[in-house]
């Protein structure tokens, strides 16, 4: 199991820096960890019902709260809190940014969205009652 030795937090250029106990040491964009945050918000409650994330490019990380010694919660400048980045997601997402972006520009042009398009205002059906 590998383990971060420092995270740093770079509020100007909106990147999280994470050195792992293997050498590895990654600047992962904000928007990037947004768009692909492990939360049922982001994830959906099975495959195909993703919610694809627009409008993140200027999003900050706000805090960042310790969970356990595995991950680690962001709280994003929209709000957005419920995600739990492993460190091995972490890991997935700086090894993997370059497929990531590819792959979420794939999505926004099959969606017909553009990257800073502003997220749909969602009407209820929030589900946060399980």
């Amino acid at each position: 199991m590998r383990a971060p030795t420092e995270i740093t937090v770079h509020q100007q250029s909106r990147v999280l820096e994470i050195a792992f106990d293997d050498g590895a040491r990654f600047r992962i964009p904000f928007e990037l960890m947004r768009v692909y945050s492990p939360s049922a918000e982001v994830m959906g409650h099975g495959p195909g019902q993703e919610v694809l994330q627009t409008g993140k490019r200027d999003v900050l990380i706000t805090g960042l709260e310790p969970v356990g010694h595995y991950a680690v919660r962001p709280e994003f400048s929209d709000g957005h809190a419920s995600g739990l980045f492993t460190w091995d997601y972490l890991h997935k997402l700086g090894s993997q940014q370059d497929a990531l972006w590819a792959e979420y520009g794939a999505k926004l042009a099959a969606a017909g969205k553009a990257r800073d398009d502003a997220m749909p205002v969602k009407g209820g059906g929030n589900c946060h009652s399980h």
